[in-house]
């Protein structure tokens, strides 16, 4: 993948990683966390983007985002996020500089084949760093929505998850069933890589459409096919 620039596409979803400068906190108290879902659901309305899945974690943020028709939304929302959130800490506490560390990193994904893996990679984040036992038990992503456990509100279904079901509740099940099933180490591994890189989240099949689509040559490390979902 060139190195000049962030490949980025309309109409396709984003795994989009941010951190705290120097890895430190970004979100303390529980109204840290409330006032950048708050302005997620604003701007993302604004932008004309659509948030698949979330996860909040102390230090840094996963998001899965589709930036619609205009690809450079996707930039717009996530520094009307960062900037709203640098404000208001320098504030309480006193502070200048900025919150975050660098630009933040961004992976398109296929939607086909890798959407659900990333969105339950997202949300499976609290459980690998041992802050719960179980994805529903926290409270600043987007699982608990996905399952009836909280109002999904503003969160977009996404295409993926809209499969899997014909009512609401056949997808709760199932989601929960799916991301019960965790995440394997080859899988893990790719995800990984593909957003601390800005890779694309998919296959070769995936590489030769979007090189089809954009022009570009797209260097590309495979990765391993994430597992299927059981019936």
């Amino acid at each position: 993948m060139p190195r000049t620039g962030r490949l980025i596409l309309p109409n396709f979803p984003h795994h989009v990683t941010q951190r705290g400068h120097n890895r430190d906190a970004v979100f303390v108290q529980e109204a840290d966390y409330t006032c950048y879902l708050d302005t997620l659901r604003e701007f993302k309305a604004e932008f004309g983007c659509r948030v698949y899945a979330y996860c909040l974690m102390t230090n840094h943020v996963h998001l899965v985002v589709d930036p619609g028709d205009d690809a450079s939304s996707l930039g717009r929302l996530v520094k009307r996020l960062a900037g709203r959130q640098t404000r208001r800490v320098n504030a309480l506490e006193g502070r200048s500089g900025t919150l975050w560390e660098g630009r933040y990193k961004s992976s398109p994904i296929d939607t086909d084949g890798y959407l659900l893996a990333c969105s339950r990679y997202v949300e499976l984040n609290p459980v690998r760093a041992g802050l719960v036992a179980e994805a529903e038990d926290y409270r600043w992503s987007s699982y608990r929505a996905k399952v009836g456990l909280a109002p999904a509100g503003w969160l977009d279904p996404d295409p993926c998850y809209q499969a899997l079901g014909r009512t609401g509740k056949q997808r709760q099940r199932a989601y929960a069933a799916w991301v019960a099933a965790g995440v394997d180490p080859e899988e893990l591994d790719f995800l990984r890589r593909a957003a601390r890189r800005g890779q694309l989240t998919g296959g070769e099949r995936f590489r030769r459409e979007i090189q089809r689509r954009t022009g570009l040559r797209i260097g590309f490390r495979g990765p391993g096919r994430p597992r299927k979902k059981k019936e």
